[in-house]
């Protein structure tokens, strides 16, 4: 009898010793190290697209900001603790105009800064506290962002398109440094032609005050010393910085 509960004993601490079955335990969770470069690319993808879905409730990270990061991870060793800071910031921006802070270094007029993003090259707007002019802080997609052309100001807000994606700050001042700026109006959505003194050099769009577009070599543009504008295009116009 003594034998039997020996058996029982050492058979009972044999079974608890085994490893549970493979569905019993739990599932091992994503690890990402800081150093995303010691990572191989599918996994640094892998990381950086799993980290934006959860922020932003399952939605897709856009491509370009994914290769954004992937160059960062690549060419600025850029942590995993910064990536995650820079998607809130962006998801803030997505949401209306986001406000990371600034340090206050940069030449910006404060430290209020907005992350605008054209989400599959559409057209958008997101509203600002900015008195004076914009200016890009920081790009965040791989195309271009040209004032007047993928990007410009409103009253109170900023707007890109053609897949700009970046971060605005005000700059200190406000105008141009001249003060120098000329209104142009396409009344009735006529081509007009407004004076523009040649010795500023080429004008860049300001602040667009129209409700239609005002899109660089198609709705305005400057040759011949002169500047025009078309298609119910109005903005005010300044020069280049």
């Amino acid at each position: 009898m003594v034998r039997c509960l020996l058996v029982l004993v050492f058979s009972l601490a044999a079974a608890a010793a085994l490893p549970a079955p493979a569905a019993a335990q739990a599932a091992p969770r994503a690890y990402a190290p800081e150093q995303l470069w010691q990572l191989s690319p599918r996994d640094q993808e892998r990381v950086i697209a799993l980290e934006y879905e959860e922020q932003s409730n399952g939605r897709r990270i856009p491509d370009d900001q994914l290769r954004f990061y992937l160059d960062q991870v690549r060419q600025s060793r850029w942590t995993f603790s910064r990536i995650k800071t820079d998607i809130a910031q962006s998801l803030r921006g997505n949401a209306g105009g986001g406000r990371p802070p600034g340090n206050g270094g940069d030449g910006s007029g404060g430290s209020d800064r907005v992350v605008c993003e054209s989400i599959k090259q559409r057209y958008r707007e997101c509203a600002t506290d900015f008195r004076g002019r914009a200016y890009v802080v920081r790009k965040l997609s791989r195309g271009e962002c040209v004032e007047g052309r993928s990007w410009g100001q409103l009253r109170g807000r900023v707007w890109v398109n053609h897949g700009c994606r970046a971060e605005f700050a005000e700059r200190a001042g406000g105008g141009p440094d001249t003060g120098y700026s000329v209104t142009c109006s396409s009344n009735d959505e006529r081509y007009t032609t407004c004076a523009w003194n040649t010795r500023y050099g080429p004008p860049v769009l300001v602040e667009r005050l129209s409700r239609h577009r005002c899109d660089a070599g198609r709705d305005w543009g400057y040759r011949g010393g002169a500047l025009w504008v078309d298609n119910g295009c109005r903005a005010r116009f300044a020069p280049r910085r």
